[in-house]
Parts: C-alpha cells; structure tokens; sequence
C-alpha cells in the first residue's frame, strides 16, 4: 500500500494506525529557515486531540508530537521533517467482538476484500485517528505560509450538524467558544440538545465543515490537471469519513441561472480586479482569484455506534453486530482542524508551486505572491 502521500513540492506522508504505539507524519519539500517548534505544532493538536467534552470520543489522548528531523536550532533545515505522536489510551479489547465481523459503514470489509488482512482495533489506518498526523504536518505549512504569504488566514468551522444549520447572523468570534466550532453561541446550543439524545441513544450524525481562506493571492493553480481546486477537493475528500466535498456554490450551482452565478468583475480604487460576489469560491479555471477560498465537505455518521446492525462474518455467515468503545456521536466535530490543515498543505503546496513556474510573480494586477527566504 503505497498511496499514503500527498502533495506536489510541499509533500506528507502519514504513517502508523489507531491502535500501534505511535503514528505520524514526513513532511518533505519544506523551505529551510522557517521558525518551527513543537509548542507551535501542539496548538493545532489540541484543537483537534480527543476527549475535550461529552460530545467526541472519551479516549484521552495527549497527541503530544515530537519533532525527530529536520529542523535545528528553532529552523527549519530543508531536510524531510519526521513527527511522531505517541499512542497512550488504546483500548484494543473494545474490538474482539469484531474479529471475525465486518462492521457496517466501515471499511473493514474493503481492506479485507483487497489485502486478505486487516487491523481490527480501531479500524486501523482507516481510524479517524489518522488525522492527528495531518494537523501536525498543517502546522507546519502554517509557519510556512506566514512566511511566504503572510496575509493568509485559514479558518474553519462547522455549518450543519444532522437536519439543523447555523440560525442567525454569524459571528466568528464564537468559534472557539464552544465544542462545536460554529460561529453562532444559539445554534450550539441548539446542536447540544440535539446531540446528546443522540449520544445517550447510541445513535450518530454527519455534519458539514466549510473551511475559508482569506488573502489568498490571486494565480496560484494551473490548468488543467494541477487546478487549485482539483487538489482541495481530494485533499479534502481524503479525510476520513467525508463522502462530499463542494467549492464556492457547489451543488448549489446546479439552481442558479448563467446571470446569477457568474461574478461581476470591477476595478477597485487600488488598481486590483474585484468581484461582487463570489459564487465561485475565489477559484475560475482552477486558478484563485485573490478572493476567499472557500470550500465545505460533509462527513458521515460515525459508523460504530451501540444499535444492532446486521452483518456477515469472514467465513460469510448471517451475524449481529453491536460496536462498542469510545466513539465520537459526530465524528465531524473533530474534522474542523483537520480540514483546516489540508487546506494550509494545499495552499503552500500551490504557492511552493507557482514560485517554481512564474519566480514568484502573478501579474501585472497582484504583483508577488510573498517575500522570498533570505
């Protein structure tokens, strides 16, 4: 199984499963001089690490990282990056119901259909767990991006949980105001009452992230096959559990006439192009705009939860299956720092890219993309 990287110039491999004693991340094509340490790394950890509240799973994992290569005396060296995050509270018992079963909405039958093996606890590299290894890496296109293009800020949020979205007018400042990360103090509580009759039914729900980019400049991407969009959405359908990804309007495009979809362009009074709106999600052609990105992906139901399911055994007998352990009842919840990280590997992996091709330089219009590294 070879496919376990991602990225062109900026480029990550994670590693490891659920339930093994460590997992983690080689990050290779990063610029040398870059100001990095595990603290800085460790801020974007916690926003994701489990057992924050009753609404993610109870493991209790310190997703503590370490920084094994590549980076000496506070900088970056130019060398491949090595980051571990140790296991500590697997509970590999919880799964020995499941040995011979195949859980539904899992993928353990398709790892078993393909390899003839599978790890059981957890799920193994197909655990959500995963995903702690690509934060870590996103912290490090962070610095690398405030480097290069510091005017880029990255943030996500959640924007439906099951039937409900955000009611009332947003307000950002509230993301980090609660376990949902969804900028509306209403609506999470409305979620919360929602969610724990879920939770204390053993049942789940998917969800919907959006994930916005703001001061991306304008021409990073390129036709046809290295489109900015083209990587986003597989970088971001590549997270575990997500089953939908959308750009600008999306699906929603599918409603909207020629005249109300296509964004006016105008010119502003600091001789830059701006747009009355952007249905297009700051992306034409695969190449950016200089608006805001935004994209948003849907992530399904956790799939272990504590309601009889039917299933088939490896020999291929009619069985019931109840999935216990620790469980998050809306797996999507974590999935907001994690979308926020592919989207940090994505935008350097496409700024890396345009420096490679153009020096550095958009157009008359926009000028460079950032400061070279002395």
């Amino acid at each position: 199984m070879s496919m376990n990287s991602f990225g062109h110039l900026f480029r990550v491999t994670t590693w490891g499963e659920s339930h093994g004693p460590a997992l983690g991340a080689t990050v290779d094509g990063c610029p040398p001089g870059i100001k990095v340490d595990e603290a800085m790394l460790q801020h974007w950890l916690d926003k994701r690490k489990p057992g924050q509240n009753k609404f993610t799973t109870q493991r209790q994992e310190p997703d503590q990282v370490r920084i094994l290569s590549g980076v000496f005396e506070g900088q970056t060296t130019g060398t491949p990056i090595q980051l571990m995050i140790a296991n500590t509270d697997q509970r590999s018992k919880d799964y020995g119901d499941i040995v011979e079963k195949f859980r539904p909405g899992h993928a353990d039958i398709t790892y078993w259909q393909k390899y003839g093996i599978r790890d059981y606890r957890g799920g193994g590299r197909s655990s959500a767990r995963e995903t702690a290894a690509r934060v870590a890496a996103g912290g490090i296109a962070r610095a690398v991006i405030d480097a290069l293009a510091p005017g880029v800020k990255i943030t996500g949020y959640m924007v439906q949980i099951g039937p409900h979205t955000i009611t009332g007018e947003r307000d950002m400042s509230q993301i980090d105001q609660n376990p949902f990360w969804v900028p509306s103090p209403e609506t999470a509580e409305t979620w919360a009452d929602y969610l724990n009759g879920l939770r204390k039914s053993g049942n789940s729900v998917g969800a919907m992230i959006e994930v916005v980019a703001q001061g991306v400049p304008a021409g990073l991407g390129a036709p046809v096959y290295a489109k900015l969009d083209t990587d986003l959405a597989a970088a971001m359908m590549s997270i575990n559990a997500v089953k939908g990804v959308e750009i600008g309007e999306g699906m929603a495009a599918a409603m909207l006439t020629g005249e109300e979809n296509a964004d006016e362009i105008f010119m502003g009074n600091d001789g830059k192009p701006v747009f009355s709106s952007n249905h297009a999600g700051g992306i034409l052609g695969g190449i950016s705009t200089g608006q805001d990105v935004v994209v948003r992906f849907a992530v399904k139901p956790t799939s272990s939860i504590l309601k009889t399911r039917q299933t088939i055994t490896k020999s291929g007998e009619a069985a019931e299956i109840i999935t216990k352990g620790r469980h998050d009842p809306c797996v999507g919840i974590r999935a907001v720092p994690v979308g926020e990280a592919m989207m940090a590997c994505v935008i350097l992996d496409h700024i890396l890219l345009h420096r490679g091709q153009i020096g550095g330089e958009v157009g008359e219009t926009r000028g460079k993309v950032g400061p070279t590294l002395g």
